[in-house]
């Protein structure tokens, strides 16, 4: 996917981040965590059997200690030392050659695992409770969550492929959706156009549909026709390369209701004043309350919380825009805005998404441009 140079800058730059902090080795557990490192791309990850844990030293390579069905596809990374188990071992599923290379590699000094929001560990909480009885392991003081926030040239053109091709996807719904076809239908069909257009596989799909909007915006689909008169909305997630493209759009089945219509004309005003404070220096709470002054008068937010987050390796990842985030924006940022009101006069809602890259003078649409009103389908 990438060369060996993009790695290792990766490596360097974590290593950097961890001097400043002390630590004298990383302990990675995640799937994002370790492919961001070694560009270690399976859907084997699906398997909630085998633990993989990645050890990144204050100098040098990473150490991988994984089960040994992964050595192979391991060693084609840019990790030299592998160190492997016959997996699953009942009695001791790594953990005894994990607390080894860990003690090997930071002796008495501080080891870190990433700690903070978004943070899980992938073992059972038996091994981890065995692993710190023999070993110090304490916070990574963010040094994975700050070094993934700032994408590499390489990570935003990635992420720009999978938009690209979600956009493609988008274009074609007209295709397969019209009023009488099953929401089931749209959001089967729509996956294969997402694979047709290039993606490697689609993990997330949600969307919804209704009279002036929509109940929720997670929702798996229904088997009830679309309607005339009906707002239909698709949010995905497809992956191209390791990659996440993250957005929405909406569509109306026939002409929309002039309240569903001032509805998509306030999401589009919403998201303009957030892509006017998409520059370094703006914090994520800045960004918030542009688009909830448009959203809600000011209130504070809706019921879904925040309005977009960070983006990248995974669906979400690092920032979110809410009225307690400060981080400060920087060029490399990779973000979504998502931005949602509800509709005058009925109990829907409605969402608007697009996916962004922070420039040194401002920000970059990764997404194709929105239509300036809602896009239709035939009745």
């Amino acid at each position: 996917m990438f060369d060996t140079n993009e790695f290792l800058t990766r490596i360097k730059g974590v290593q950097t981040r961890m001097a400043a902090q002390g630590l004298s080795a990383l302990l990675l557990t995640q799937e994002a965590d370790i492919r961001y490192l070694t560009g270690y791309l399976t859907r084997f990850w699906e398997s909630p059997t085998r633990p993989w844990f990645l050890v990144l030293p204050a100098s040098g390579l990473p150490i991988a200690v994984i089960p040994s069905i992964g050595a192979e596809l391991m060693s084609r990374s840019v990790v030299e030392d592998i160190r492997t188990w016959s997996a699953p071992d009942y009695s001791d599923d790594g953990i005894s050659l994990l607390r080894d290379t860990l003690r090997e590699v930071a002796g008495k000094g501080r080891i870190g695992t990433p700690h903070g929001i978004e943070s899980h560990l992938r073992m059972p909480l038996g091994d981890w409770i065995r692993l710190i009885k023999d070993v110090e392991i304490g916070s990574d003081m963010q040094v994975m969550r700050a070094a993934r926030m700032v994408k590499t040239p390489l990570e935003v053109e990635a992420i720009r492929e999978a938009c690209q091709i979600a956009g493609r996807a988008f274009a074609r719904v007209p295709e397969k959706a019209r009023a009488g076809t099953p929401l089931s239908s749209v959001f089967r069909s729509f996956q294969m156009l997402c694979l047709e257009e290039g993606a490697d596989w689609v993990p997330y799909l949600s969307g919804g549909k209704g009279s002036d909007g929509y109940d929720d915006v997670i929702s798996p689909a229904s088997d009830d026709p679309l309607q005339a008169g009906e707002i239909v909305m698709l949010d995905t997630g497809v992956i191209r390369n390791g990659y996440f493209s993250d957005f929405d759009r909406n569509y109306s089945v026939g002409a929309p209701s002039d309240a569903a219509a001032r509805a998509y004309d306030k999401l589009m005003e919403a998201t303009r004043a957030g892509e006017a404070l998409l520059k370094p220096g703006s914090t994520a709470a800045d960004i918030f309350h542009a688009m909830d002054t448009v959203c809600t008068g000011g209130a504070g937010g809706q019921s879904a919380g925040r309005l977009g987050h960070g983006l990248g390796l995974q669906l979400t990842e690092g920032l979110s825009f809410i009225a307690d985030d400060h981080t400060v924006l920087e060029a490399g940022m990779v973000i979504t805005l998502e931005p949602g009101v509800s509709v005058s006069g009925g109990t829907g809602l409605m969402v608007h998404e697009d996916d962004y890259v922070i420039t040194d003078t401002g920000c970059e649409r990764l997404s194709p441009a929105p239509a300036d009103q809602m896009l239709r389908l035939d009745t």
